[in-house]
This record gives structure tokens, C-alpha cells and sequence, in this order.
């Protein structure tokens, strides 16, 4: 993103009612009970979800307890939680078929430990972590925004306030900003599209959302009236897996940063910590937050490399942008490496990843949320480096 001169950007985000979002949850869902019955469980689950069909396949290494029957049934949990209790998509009819089976020995021969070999990377990969100071999560504004509409509506909808009766779980936002010199200074406009009842027109769901989006944008913020864009098809009754077929790992822009960053490619949400895929962009954004937190830099972007089956990372790579505080990259680089142990294991370890805490993470992004100390999730949202970051530096 750039840093001068006066320029939009913009982020979407998705609601937990979205297709591809059903599926993440119900993805995260089968790796949550595999953790909590082994924390050394092994899991790559993809879902699919369409009309009254769920599907859920993949390859898992855990105990016999975690079987079909109790995932399924734990399916149907998740999507009534959502509030999917439509004709064409409805928690308690829909088929669930559970295609799972053991994880290939092949790759377990590469990832698992054995001797004197350390417990190698899930697969090759290349990882990217973020930070800016544009927001207080340290995120980019324009991502951040897109998810509160829609957390503020989800958590309106399930509360059963008045406020938003008739809409539906399926959403989706878009905010665009104006940037002045690398900073945000308003909305230009901003857009959601709400699944909701036929009995909804679009000037009545208009009049519901707007005031909402007024308290959620900063003070003076807000875009003109025909710059905000509600339902802008008219119409969003038929919606969700009934609508449009869900696939886990298709919003991994949305999981993230919204398209201020760079992304590897590797999608989250089913995968256990051993793949780097989700633990490692875990620690690059843990690492990237701490830089920006302890004031080394206004933006901080982070890539981290693998090899399947190779312990230590390939390479650790920081760009802090223009640099304004003229921080040694090389000496940072060097830092973070000495901080926290890079090897799958070690990330794991410094950043608890083996306990069911993901299903909180299906929705609403993996990153900019407040770690919950009481269960233990978004522990890659902790700033604890800051002094030592501080110290080294001179700071």
C-alpha cells in the first residue's frame, strides 16, 4: 500500500453465514474435537456445503473416539449455531456425510519426529505476517471496519434485537477508504449485501443498517448516502449453502489482511498446527505486531519459508516499508530468529497452538483479535516481545 499522495483501498469481509464461511467453521469444528481428545492429533479436513448437503473429507491421525456419527452430529451444532434453519440449508435435515481417513505415512515419515530428528514443516511453503499502525489491533483500517459491520449485525441477529429482525446469517461488506499520505481519512463508500426475510423490502433493510454503520466507522467518517450501497441487487432471501455451493479455504484474503499484504496461498481453517500453512502465518503475524508495537516501524511486512519434512525455516525475510525509523533489517531478521524458535515445534509450543481453540477463528479473521487468556485463543495476538524488541534496538 502506498505511502504518499491521496488514493482508495479497499477490503471485504464475510459473515460466519457465508457459504465458504459454513464450510471454514465446520472444517475448524472437526479439528477442534480431534484436539480435544489428543492435542497431537493430525488434521486436514475440507468441507463442502450446498443445498441441505454437507461433506466433509480429508485425512486425520487421532483417536477412534472422534468418530463419523460424533462429527456429523457436531456438524449440525455448528451450523444451527450459525442459524441455518432454512428449507433449502437447515441444521437438523441436512445430509452430512464424513469422508475422512488415516494421513498418509509418507507425509507423517517427513513431519514427525524420530531420533535425533526434529519434527519437520507439514509441507513447502511460503508464509506472510502483517502489521500497521492504521488501527488499534494494529490492522489495516479498511479490513477492520469490514469486519465490524458484519460482527456488529451477527451479534445484533443472535441477540434477537429489533434492530435488524428479518435479516439472515449470510452477509457479506466491502468498505472502501480515502487515503491522505498513507493515513485513512473517511470512507468513500461502503457496501453490504444481507441475506434477509421475503417479507424485507431493500429501503427498510437500508434504514435498519445505516445508523449502524455510522457508529461503526470513526466520527466523520462516513461516506455520502448514495455512496453507501445496501442490497444493491434489491433482493437477498435465498442465501448461504442454498445459494451458493461453500468450499473450506476460498476467503483467505478475508482470513487475513484484506489485500494491504502479500499472501502465501495456503488457506487455515482444518489444519492442525504441524502445518505451517496456519502456524507459521500465525507467528509471521505475531512477530509483525510486536515490531509495530514496540515502535520499530509504522508498517511491517514478514515472510518465513519451508521445506516439507525440514525442521528449521528456509528463510526469514522483513521489509519495514520506507523504514522511517531506519531499523537494521538484517539485525531485526536476526532478532525475531533469536526470540522465538521458528521450527514447527517450536511455534507450537511458544504460541500453545495444540488445543481446540480454532473454531473462533472461522469467521470474522484469524488476525487483529483480542487473545481470550481463559481459553487460550488468538495467543498470536499477544504483544509479550515488545521489551526485548525495545532493548535490542535501543529503544
Amino acid at each position: 500500500m502506498r505511502d504518499k499522495g491521496e488514493f482508495l483501498f479497499t477490503s471485504e469481509s464475510v459473515s460466519e453465514g457465508h457459504p465458504d464461511k459454513v464450510a471454514d467453521r465446520l472444517s475448524d469444528t472437526v479439528l477442534d474435537a480431534f484436539l480435544t481428545a489428543d492435542p497431537y492429533s493430525r488434521v486436514a479436513c475440507e468441507t463442502l456445503v450446498t443445498t441441505n448437503r454437507v461433506v466433509l473429507a480429508g485425512e486425520t491421525r487421532g483417536p477412534a473416539t472422534v468418530t463419523p456419527d460424533y462429527l456429523a452430529h457436531l456438524a449440525r451444532l455448528a451450523i444451527k449455531e450459525i442459524g441455518y434453519e432454512q428449507a433449502g440449508f437447515h441444521w437438523q435435515n441436512a445430509e452430512v456425510a464424513v469422508h475422512l481417513h488415516a494421513q498418509s505415512p509418507d507425509i507423517a515419515l517427513g513431519v514427525d519426529s524420530a531420533g535425533n530428528k526434529d519434527e519437520g514443516a507439514g509441507d513447502q511453503g511460503i508464509m506472510f505476517g502483517y502489521a500497521c499502525n492504521e488501527t488499534p489491533s494494529l490492522m489495516p483500517a479498511p479490513l477492520y471496519y469490514a469486519h465490524e459491520l458484519l460482527r456488529t449485525i451477527r451479534d445484533l441477529r443472535r441477540a434477537g434485537e429489533h434492530a435488524v429482525a428479518g435479516l439472515l446469517p449470510d452477509a457479506k461488506s466491502q468498505v472502501t477508504l480515502r487515503y491522505v499520505n498513507g493515513r485513512p481519512v473517511g470512507a468513500a463508500n461502503v457496501v453490504i449485501s444481507t441475506q434477509h426475510e421475503e417479507s424485507l423490502e431493500q429501503a427498510q433493510i437500508k434504514r435498519m443498517l445505516m445508523p449502524l454503520i455510522e457508529t461503526t466507522l470513526p466520527a466523520g467518517w462516513m461516506p455520502p448516502e448514495n455512496e453507501v450501497y445496501i442490497n444493491p441487487t434489491g433482493k437477498f432471501v435465498i442465501g448461504g449453502p442454498d445459494g451458493d455451493c461453500g468450499i473450506t479455504g476460498r476467503k483467505i484474503i478475508v482470513d487475513t489482511y484484506g489485500g494491504a499484504a502479500p499472501h502465501g496461498g495456503g488457506a487455515f481453517s482444518g489444519k492442525d498446527p504441524s502445518k505451517v500453512d496456519r502456524s507459521a502465518a500465525y507467528v509471521c503475524r505475531y512477530l509483525a505486531k510486536n515490531v509495530v508495537a514496540a515502535g520499530l516501524a509504522e508498517r511491517c511486512t514478514l515472510q518465513i519459508s519451508y521445506a516439507i519434512g525440514v525442521s528449521h525455516p528456509l528463510s526469514v525475510y522483513v521489509d519495514l516499508q520506507d523504514n522511517p525509523y531506519e531499523v537494521n533489517e538484517a539485525k531485526l531478521e536476526q532478532t525475531l530468529r533469536e526470540l522465538v524458535n521458528l521450527t514447527p515445534r517450536g511455534i507450537r509450543e511458544h504460541l500453545h497452538l495444540n488445543r481446540p481453540i480454532y473454531v473462533p477463528t472461522s469467521a470474522y479473521g484469524h488476525f487483529g483479535r483480542e487473545p481470550d487468556p481463559q481459553l487460550g485463543t488468538f495467543t498470536w495476538e499477544k504483544t509479550d516481545l515488545v521489551p526485548a524488541l525495545k532493548s535490542a534496538f535501543g529503544q
